[in-house]
């Protein structure tokens, strides 16, 4: 069982990132905004399950304990796969799956594309007692936010886009800015679209 893993980050695209490890590319599907939260080169750790089927060895990928122990819980809820307990994840965090859970507030997980009102409900019957948070870890990973990435997450909420994709987006593209670029809004932007077309497969204008 591999539960976790650390190495160089070889590629990051939509929801699938390549991460290096003894000289071995693996490939791990991780949230879109955790991609987008990645850069190319740079080294990082992720907590991890293998998905093993007949058929198949499904490697997924999370920042915290708490989004495993998440995932693992979603999974063993009947109608919710590995993809669908992944949806859960990239809509809520785990801190607010415990509060719709507490709260009984099954609305919170029909919003995820895939999971039906029945299976909803499956998950906050299952998962009562089941997950608690005490304080989210999303802030080990702090990101300083600029005047100009600000203004593009605005810019593509906008545009339809979440505040939970945009802000990762915004803040990614102006990491990869030239210097020339970092004061310029518009370059920033178009950067940050291309980004989030993409996480979700929507064309950019």
């Amino acid at each position: 069982m591999i539960s976790s893993l650390r190495g160089t980050v070889l590629a990051a695209v939509g929801t699938s990132v390549v991460i290096e490890v003894g000289g071995v590319g693996l490939s791990v599907s991780v949230t879109a905004e955790h991609a987008l939260s990645l850069r190319v080169g740079a080294e990082t750790q992720l907590n991890t399950a293998l998905i093993v089927r007949e058929d198949d060895l499904s490697l997924f990928g999370f920042r915290t304990s708490d989004e495993l122990n998440a995932f693992t819980l979603l999974r063993g809820v009947t109608g919710v796969g590995p993809k669908s307990a992944m949806g859960v994840l990239a809509a809520l965090a785990p801190d607010e799956i415990a509060r719709a859970v507490a709260e009984e507030n099954d609305s919170a997980f029909r919003k995820v594309s895939g999971i039906g009102p029945k299976t909803a409900k499956l998950i906050v019957l299952n998962l009562a007692g089941k997950l608690f948070v005490t304080a989210s870890e999303r802030g080990a990973h702090p990101v300083v936010s600029t005047p100009v990435s600000e203004n593009v997450s605005m810019a593509l909420q906008g545009l339809g886009w979440s505040e939970k994709l945009a802000r990762p987006a915004a803040e990614a593209a102006f990491r990869e800015a030239t210097d020339n670029e970092k004061g310029d809004t518009q370059a920033i932007l178009r950067r940050a679209l291309l980004l989030v077309g993409s996480q979700t497969g929507k064309a950019s204008s």
